[in-house]
């Protein structure tokens, strides 16, 4: 399997809860600086969107890329993951996973999940860090947590076959059943062939 098909990319994160900075309670000034900062990053965020999927601007990688590192250096996670994306694809900056590990980590640590299960992945087939299934199961399982398919689908497979963790079928079934229940294909495919 092709640990391409298996990266969470950056549509899924259409998806993903926004900042709201607002919840109309009078702001001190320390907020108001923090409501700045973090409106910066949602404005260079969403730039850098429009310009990943060309909406209402030509597509354009590199600019997205400027976008989304600049949010992602301000310290919002969903930039964060995009820019890891970008550097693990080598979309609008030369590839590079250790860039792209850098990113999903930063994006992962605030628990955002499709910078966690992609930090699984790069754990488990050895991008940009060495290869440690011990802690690709532990990135995968706090997304997984979290309800994130892909990282449900990858937590079975490891399951399956006992990649860091003692192989268990029963582990396997459940989540590639929490997989299936979102439409995850390959994990209906998966549950079909343990014959469920």
């Amino acid at each position: 399997m092709s640990p391409k098909n298996s990266v969470s990319r950056p549509i899924d994160m259409r998806n993903e809860k926004k900042k709201d900075i607002s919840n109309g309670s009078p702001l001190s000034e320390g907020d108001v600086k923090k409501s700045n900062k973090e409106l910066r990053a949602e404005e260079n965020f969403n730039l850098g969107e429009k310009y990943y999927y060309g909406t209402g601007v030509n597509k354009d990688y590199t600019q997205a890329a400027y976008y989304f590192r600049k949010a992602a250096e301000q310290g919002h996670d969903v930039a964060q993951h995009y820019l890891g994306y970008m550097y693990d694809n080598g979309y609008g900056v030369s590839q590079n996973y250790t860039e792209a590990v850098k990113w999903y980590r930063k994006s992962a640590e605030q628990g955002n999940a499709s910078g966690q299960s992609n930090l699984g992945l790069m754990y488990r087939y050895g991008f940009g860090v060495t290869q440690d299934y011990t802690e690709a199961v532990k990135w995968h399982r706090k997304a997984a947590d979290q309800g994130h398919a892909e990282a449900q689908f990858n937590l079975g497979w490891m399951y399956q076959n006992g990649e860091g963790v003692e192989r268990n079928y029963t582990e396997a079934r459940y989540w590639y059943q929490k997989a299936a229940d979102q439409g995850n294909y390959r994990a209906k495919s998966f549950l079909k062939r343990l014959g469920y």
